[in-house]
């Protein structure tokens, strides 16, 4: 059956490639805090997907809080936000050397509001989108041919809030994901429950986004929506609330998300912390993996009903760290990486594609505040 999508295509490719036997190398960008601890800003891996292992390879320093990584289609440049107080949330544009790792500083544009925590970007490298989590705003940055940031920005600032009222007196956007086709733009707010929805017009410098119609899907009260993501088909999207842990299963068809279940990511009876972070379809699209912070620390593992999207709860793993931020499946669907950030590693898991388990390789990174995982091509 022909693929539909560009960026499914890509991954069914490299997941062939790599079932053959024919490993690749690829570069893991690994976006940090700097403040307070004791990291330097990027750095650059090698991994081996033969191995699972990990070498050193470059670094991009004197930065501040580059903790979210967007890296361009066709990986010639990488965005990092600068995840900041007031007066000092950006983003920093830089032109990127595939083969030896080296990010050099294009330019740097102010995201308007405080606390940038997401960065993306559409596959013609047209606009760059960044969530303030801060500001409870989001926006939009047009990019110039040589990939550096141009002066068209369009902000958009939310109001309102929700029933939580220590962490939802304001808005408080959290994450800014494309879909898989890049025609819509979809924004979670964690303050406001509300998952915000904009049509994306890829050739308009100073307003690319508009309210889509409905112009925003509301999770249930108190859930906080945090990070988003799509299988690879574009049919069901999922949607992670940080406080309470659930994971929010749509249809989607054009800008239009139909919930069809809520379904808990916690251990049954748990009475802990929740503090959910990270969600992520694996490339093949048959299974969903979900981070818990403190004080579970680990990541649950569903598998997907192909026709439906809904989500069959088959187990946990522990991330072996504290604090799994995020994590990243790499493009042949054989390991998943999770980012501990307070405990200052990356915990590398062999997957197995046929149960959707994961096993510790035993190889591990060790960087501190390790917030965003990255892969491009070696």
């Amino acid at each position: 059956m022909k693929p539909t999508h560009t960026r499914y295509s890509f991954l069914l490719l490299l997941s062939l490639i790599c079932s053959s036997g024919i490993a690749q190398k690829l570069n893991l960008l690994i976006g940090t805090y700097t403040k307070p601890g004791k990291s330097e800003g990027i750095y650059i891996y090698e991994f081996d997907q033969a191995n699972g292992k990990a070498t050193y390879k470059n670094k991009a320093t004197g930065l501040n809080n580059p903790s979210y990584l967007a890296i361009s289609k066709d990986e010639k440049y990488v965005y990092a936000v600068n995840e900041a107080g007031p007066g000092k949330g950006a983003i920093n544009a830089f032109s990127y050397d595939s083969k030896t790792g080296a990010l050099k500083l294009l330019n740097a544009k102010s995201t308007v509001d405080d606390g940038p925590c997401y960065v993306a970007l559409d596959d013609k490298n047209n606009h760059v989108f960044a969530a303030n989590y801060g500001g409870g705003s989001m926006v939009a940055i047009s990019l110039n041919k040589d990939g550096s940031l141009s002066d068209n920005v369009q902000h958009i600032k939310y109001q309102g809030g929700s029933v939580n009222q220590e962490r939802q007196k304001a808005p408080h956007a959290h994450s800014s994901v494309l879909s898989v086709d890049n025609k819509f733009l979809f924004v979670s707010d964690l303050g406001t429950d509300k998952i915000n929805v904009y049509e994306y017009r890829s050739g308009s410098q100073k307003e690319p986004l508009i309210n889509a119609e409905p112009a925003y899907t509301q999770v249930s009260p108190g859930g906080g929506p945090r990070h988003f993501d799509f299988h690879p088909n574009g049919k069901f999207a999922y949607s992670l609330q940080e406080m309470t842990g659930n994971i929010s299963v749509f249809k989607h068809n054009s800008g239009n998300l139909n919930l069809v279940e809520n379904v808990s990511a916690l251990p049954a009876g748990y009475a802990g912390r929740i503090w959910a972070a990270d969600i992520h379809v694996s490339p093949d699209g048959k299974f969903l993996y979900s981070s818990n912070r403190e004080d579970l620390n680990d990541i649950a593992i569903f598998k997907i009903n192909q026709s439906t999207g809904r989500l069959s709860f088959i187990g946990r793993q522990s991330t072996l760290g504290k604090v799994p931020r995020n994590f990243v499946i790499d493009p042949s669907g054989n390991y998943l990486l999770a980012a501990n950030q307070n405990s200052a590693n990356i915990v590398i898991f062999k997957i197995d594609k046929n149960t959707g388990m994961l096993s510790d390789t035993g190889e591990r990174i060790e960087v501190d505040s390790p917030v965003c995982l990255k892969f491009s091509k070696n």
